[in-house]
């Protein structure tokens, strides 16, 4: 089930952040930006869930962020950092500061809401 996950950056072209350079020159750019946070697939099962629903959200906010996938190797890091301890996640920032994020798999309309909500938010100082 990892392939769902993989499919992000192999056939979508979304970009896997490796370092902790790779997430700030992501989350420092201009925009809003998503990471996903995916966790084990083999133990949350909910994973791969997060990554079918992730392309769909971005789709029908029609390029009010864009978005790139968390490596294994600084999940952690990224999460702790983030305030967003459980997986699947997903960390929204803007230019650098954090707005805010969504974690475990919720239904349709708590995403829509959710991520409007959080792009709407000035980002914290």
């Amino acid at each position: 089930m990892a392939y769902l996950i993989d499919r992000l950056t192999d056939e979508l072209g979304w970009p896997r952040l490796e370092t902790p350079e790779d997430v700030a020159t992501f989350t420092q750019a201009p925009g809003a930006h998503c990471l996903f946070v995916p966790g084990d697939p083999v133990r949350n099962l909910e994973s791969t869930d997060a990554a079918v629903i992730l392309p769909e959200l971005a789709q029908a906010f029609q390029g009010r962020f864009d978005v790139a996938v968390v490596a294994d190797a600084i999940e952690a890091q990224v999460r702790e950092a983030a305030g967003v301890l459980k997986t699947p996640s997903l960390i929204f920032f803007r230019e650098g500061r954090l707005l805010g994020g969504i974690p475990k798999v919720r239904d349709w309309s708590d995403y829509v809401a959710r991520t409007a909500h959080i792009l709407d938010t000035p980002a914290a100082a």
